[in-house]
Order: structure tokens, then sequence, then C-alpha cells
């Protein structure tokens, strides 16, 4: 359980860091990251670092094509989170 715990603190770190990098790369016109990477890191588990970096960079809060998928993955965690400790 620990090492589960350890990495949803690496994911959520990092998924934090990418939307991080992916607002400071918007402002300043360059390559930016793909929004699949960045749904990606969310899907494997980094979706509270991703909704923390959101709120506070402002960051894919209005673009309704991404939030879609977010919320999505954020419900089917939710449910896989309920379906493992509701034993």
């Amino acid at each position: 359980m620990k090492y589960v715990f350890l990495y949803l603190i690496i994911i959520n770190y990092i998924a934090f860091s990418m939307f991080h990098l992916d607002k400071k790369r918007a402002r300043k016109n360059m390559k930016r990251i793909s929004e699949k990477n960045l749904l990606t890191i969310c899907a494997f588990g980094g979706t509270f670092g991703a909704w923390l970096a959101m709120k506070n960079f402002n960051h894919k809060t209005s673009k309704t094509s991404f939030k879609i998928p977010f919320y999505i993955i954020v419900v089917i965690q939710t449910v896989i989170l309920f379906l493992v400790f509701r034993r």
C-alpha cells in the first residue's frame, strides 16, 4: 500500500509539472505538450495534480474539448476507487 501512495505522489507531481510547463510554453508561443500526453498522465493517476495545476495556472479550464475527457477520467477513477475500497 505504501508503494501505491508513493506512486500517486510522484505521478501527481509529474502531472502538475507537465501542466505548469505547458502553460509556460503557451505564454511564450513555444512547442506545447499535447493534450493527448496531458490526458495520459491523468489516466495513469495524475488527476489531482493536473486539477491543482489547472486551477492554479488557469490552464485548460475553458477548453471544453479537454475538460470532457478529463472529467470522464476523474469519474472512472472515482468509480474504481469506490469499488476497490468498498470491500
